[in-house]
C-alpha cells in the first residue's frame, strides 16, 4: 500500500512539472494571437494527470527476453568501467585549447557513449558495426531488404546482432506496448490539439504530456535504489519508442491531413510500417524508405545536440520523458535538425534557376555564386567526418534501386559530381563531401511527404533509438550527474598570461 501511495505522489508531482513545462513550450512557442489555443493546456494544470497519461503501461513482463538479455550483461559492464576508472582514471584523453572552450567543446573527449562512435574515415559504427555490416546482418521485413529498426534497437541496447526470432519477438513486445497506450494517447492527442505550433513543438510538448506515466519517476520516488534504476528507465524507454510513431504520426496527420483521422497500430506490421501508415502511406517502398531511414538517423555517437542534452537532462535523474523532450527541443534548432529542410530549400532555388536538368557548367557556376554570396552549400561537410557520409551512400543507393529517374536524384546526384570539386579548389573546406543531409529530403518527396517542416520529426523518432538505449546504460553504469567547468573571459585571459 505504502509503495502505491508512493506511486501517486510521485506521479502527480511529476506530472505537474511535465504539463507545466508543457504550457510554457506552447505558449513561447506560439504568436500572441494564438494564446487562447494554449488555455486548454491551462485547464489542463487542474486535471488528474494519471486520468491524462494513464498508469505506467509495462507490466515487468519481459516479453521478448531483451531486458534479460540486458541484465546478464550489467555486472560484467560495471566491473569493466570500474576497473577501467581505477586502473587508468589518471590517463590524459587529449589537451583542450582555448579554441575549444571557446568553439563549442568541439573535439573534447569528455564523455562515454557505448552505443555508437564516428570514425571520420569510416563514419558512424552502431555498437561496432558498419552500416553495411547492419544492411547484411540485421533481419529485414523482406529478402534483401532494410533492416528492421527493431533489430537495430536490440543491438544498441545489448551490443549483440539478433536474431530473426529475437527481431519477431521485439515487434511483438513493443506493439503489444503500444497497443496497451493507444487509448491513453488517442485521448491526450484529440483532446489536447497544437495546432499552429511547429511540429517539433508539438513533439516536445505530447512527450511531456506522457511523463506523467513514468515508471522511473515512480521508482525513484519510491527510493528504488539507483543501482535498480536503470530497470524502469528501460520501461519508460521501451513505452515511449513504441508510441512515438503514434504520437509523430498523428502530429502529420492533424497538421497536414486532417481528413485522415486516427490510425490505429496494425500488430502485423512492423515499427517502421506502422509509422509509415499512421502518416498515410501505404506503400510498401515507402515502407522500405521508413526502415532505412529510422535506422541510420538513430544515433550518431554523444556529443551532437540532442544526444548530449538528452544525456546532460538524464544525468540530474530526470526521467527519460523529460530527457527525451529536451533532446527534442535541441533537435529542433537550425543547426542541427533541421538540415536537410535547408537542403531541400536550396535544391528548390537550384531548379528554380536553372530548370529540372542543369547541366554540369551550369550548377557549377550556381554552386560558385552561392558560396561568393557568403552562403555555404547544405549538406555537405561534417565535423567529423572526412569522406563521403554512409549514410549519404546507403540513401543513394536506396534511390538507384527503387526511384532511379527521379528528377530529384538527378540532380543530387549531379550535384555529388560537381560540390566537392568546387569545394576543393576553394582551399578552406576540410571536407567537401556530402553528409546524411544532402539526399533524405529527396527521397521522402518522391514518396509524397513533402511536408519538409515536419522531417525533423522523423529525425526525432529515429534518434530516439539511440539516445534512450544509451540513457538505459546510464544508469546500469550508475554514470554521475554531468558538470563541466566553465570559464569567464577574464578567467581565461589570466589563464593564458593575458
Amino acid at each position: 500500500m505504502a509503495l502505491r501511495v508512493a506511486r501517486r505522489l510521485a506521479t502527480r508531482a511529476s506530472g505537474l512539472r511535465a504539463t507545466t513545462a508543457a504550457v510554457a513550450t506552447a505558449t513561447a512557442a506560439a504568436p500572441p494571437a494564438d494564446f487562447l489555443s494554449a488555455v486548454p493546456l491551462l485547464v489542463a494544470c487542474t486535471a488528474p494527470f494519471s486520468a491524462l497519461a494513464g498508469a505506467p503501461a509495462a507490466s515487468g513482463d519481459d516479453a521478448s527476453g531483451l531486458r534479460a538479455a540486458i541484465e546478464a550483461k550489467v555486472p560484467g559492464e560495471r566491473e569493466r568501467l570500474k576497473a577501467l576508472k581505477a586502473q587508468h582514471g589518471n590517463k590524459v584523453l587529449g589537451e583542450v585549447t582555448l579554441g575549444m572552450a571557446i568553439g563549442g567543446m568541439r573535439g573534447i573527449k569528455g564523455m562515454l557513449w557505448e552505443t555508437s562512435l564516428l570514425d571520420e574515415e569510416e563514419g558512424i559504427r552502431f555498437r561496432g558495426h558498419t552500416i553495411d555490416d547492419l544492411q547484411a546482418s540485421l533481419p529485414a521485413a523482406t529478402p534483401k531488404g532494410e533492416p528492421l529498426p527493431e533489430g537495430l534497437l536490440w543491438l544498441l541496447l545489448t551490443g549483440d546482432v539478433p536474431s530473426a526470432t529475437q527481431v519477431a519477438a521485439l515487434k511483438a513486445e513493443l506493439g503489444a506496448r503500444a497497443a496497451a497506450q493507444e487509448g491513453s494517447v488517442r485521448a491526450m492527442c484529440e483532446a489536447y490539439r497544437l495546432g499552429g505550433m511547429h511540429p517539433m513543438t508539438q513533439l516536445s510538448s505530447r512527450v511531456l504530456f506522457l511523463q506523467p506515466k513514468s515508471a522511473f519517476a515512480a521508482a525513484y520516488g519510491a527510493g528504488v535504489p539507483k543501482t535498480e534504476l536503470w530497470k524502469p528507465c528501460y520501461e519508460d524507454a521501451l513505452d515511449l519508442i513504441a508510441v512515438l510513431p503514434m504520437v509523430a504520426g498523428d502530429i502529420y496527420r492533424s497538421s497536414f491531413k486532417p481528413s485522415l483521422g486516427w490510425v490505429s497500430a496494425d500488430p502485423s506490421l512492423d515499427w517502421a510500417a506502422n509509422y509509415a501508415r499512421m502518416m498515410g502511406f501505404k506503400e510498401p517502398a515507402m515502407d522500405e524508405l521508413m526502415r532505412l531511414y529510422l535506422t541510420i538517423h538513430s544515433d550518431h555517437e554523444g556529443g551532437n545536440v540532442s544526444a548530449h542534452a538528452t544525456r546532460l537532462v538524464g544525468s540530474a535523474l530526470s526521467d527519460p520523458y523529460l530527457s527525451f523532450s529536451a533532446g527534442m527541443n535541441g533537435l529542433a534548432g537550425p543547426l542541427h535538425g533541421l538540415a536537410n529542410q535547408e537542403v531541400l530549400v536550396w535544391l528548390r532555388s537550384v531548379q528554380a534557376d536553372l530548370g529540372a536538368s542543369p547541366s554540369t557548367e551550369q550548377l557549377t557556376d550556381f554552386v560558385w555564386t552561392t558560396l561568393k554570396s557568403g552562403k555555404v552549400v547544405p549538406g555537405y561537410g561534417h565535423a567529423v567526418l572526412r569522406k563521403t557520409d554512409p549514410r549519404y551512400t546507403c540513401q543513394r543507393q536506396f534511390a538507384l534501386k527503387h526511384m532511379p529517374d527521379d528528377d530529384g536524384f538527378k540532380l543530387v546526384s549531379k550535384l555529388y559530381e560537381v560540390v566537392p570539386e568546387v569545394l576543393k579548389a576553394t582551399g578552406k573546406v576540410k571536407n567537401p563531401w556530402p553528409n546524411v543531409d544532402a539526399h533524405s529530403g529527396v527521397l521522402l518527396q518522391h514518396y509524397g511527404l513533402r511536408e519538409a517542416e515536419y522531417y525533423t520529426v522523423l529525425f526525432g523518432v529515429s534518434r530516439a533509438l539511440g539516445v534512450l538505449s544509451q540513457l538505459v546504460w546510464d544508469r546500469a553504469l550508475g554514470l554521475p550527474i554531468e558538470r563541466p567547468k566553465s570559464l569567464s573571459m577574464a578567467a581565461a585571459e589570466k589563464e593564458v598570461g593575458q
